[in-house]
């Protein structure tokens, strides 16, 4: 095994912590600032003030069930521990919701198989060109040899933005000019071998998941690229745009359905107050269901390479609330 992969990134300044801090004001602003302000008005707990504390969730877009979970569990655990003020509750809170998205932070693991093949795959405007270069620099910074396939055959300009980020990174690029996803995704895998890389991240075409005949397209990659090499893909990555907030969750759903989704980025949680959509992803297979979450890998917080770092529950919490 390879093992999780950790890059060797070195941080400077403020480092990611303050990165992460500054990328989620928006939603820090909507959550830490108007909790703050409710807790102020309320310095008791009482039910005024779960009712108001629940509709701020709300519109964080965490979403009515997983709203409904964490003031449960918050019920829950001021019976239980018998608090009495508002500033006791919104510790409890920082701690509901960590045990909430916890679940989801399981860093990437890259086997031994080479090539380690990732599938990435999402609706048109979420980053994923973008994010598969960053990806791939981060897969270097931890001493992996890259390969890249512009499976996206369908946007006229996604073949050029991979070649950016390829050589940005100097990363080989496999291309062609017409053909369809799933023969480019081939000749990358059989390149892939031949190089004996590390890893190889596939590009696909963007498609919203009402477009039946597309999801059957990326379906087809999915056969070709197993045939092709038994077992592979090895990681299906499905990237969300944080800014669709609960609509990520019907994207999760018909991407997980037709492929088996293994692993999420969410995109832009910079340019949204909706990062609360991540309580809401943790939520649909909550500790309840039989169905661990599907792991948030990476979050991206800006433009800049270093802005997509794996996600760290713990950080994001902190990075809310204080």
């Amino acid at each position: 095994m390879f093992g999780f992969l950790k890059s060797n990134r070195k941080e400077e300044g403020g480092g990611w912590t303050e990165r992460l801090k500054q990328g989620l004001q928006r939603t820090r602003d909507v959550l830490n600032t108007d909790i703050t302000e409710l807790f102020t008005r309320h310095p008791k707990i009482d039910e005024s003030l779960y009712e108001e504390l629940e509709t701020l969730l709300i519109t964080s877009d965490v979403g009515v069930p997983a709203s409904a979970h964490i003031i449960d569990s918050l019920r829950e655990r001021a019976k239980r521990d018998r608090l009495a003020d508002a500033n006791e509750l919104r510790a409890a809170l920082k701690e509901v919701l960590y045990e909430l998205i916890s679940p989801l932070a399981v860093p990437l693991e890259i086997t031994e198989q080479k090539p380690f093949v990732i599938m990435m795959v999402g609706v048109n405007g979420t980053g994923k060109t973008t994010s598969i270069g960053k990806l791939a620099k981060y897969c270097q910074d931890a001493g992996l040899s890259v390969l890249l396939a512009a499976g996206d055959t369908f946007r006229a300009a996604a073949r050029e933005q991979l070649a950016v980020w390829g050589e940005r990174n100097n990363v080989p690029v496999i291309s062609q000019r017409g053909g369809d996803s799933a023969a480019v995704i081939f000749d990358a895998v059989q390149a892939a071998r031949a190089r004996n890389s590390d890893v190889l991240i596939a590009d696909t075409a963007g498609r919203l998941p009402t477009q039946l005949h597309l999801m059957e397209e990326i379906r087809k990659v999915k056969r070709v690229i197993d045939r092709t090499l038994p077992g592979a893909p090895h990681e299906i990555m499905l990237v969300l745009d944080a800014n669709t907030g609960q609509n990520a969750l019907a994207q999760l759903k018909a991407f997980d359905q037709a492929l088996g989704v293994t692993g999420l980025i969410m995109t832009k949680l910079d340019g949204t107050a909706k990062g609360g959509v991540i309580a809401a992803i943790a939520h649909t297979r909550s500790a309840k269901s039989k169905d661990r979450p599907i792991p948030l890998r990476f979050i991206g917080v800006g433009e800049a390479m270093e802005d997509l770092q794996p996600f760290d529950a713990r950080a994001f919490v902190d990075a809310l609330f204080d």
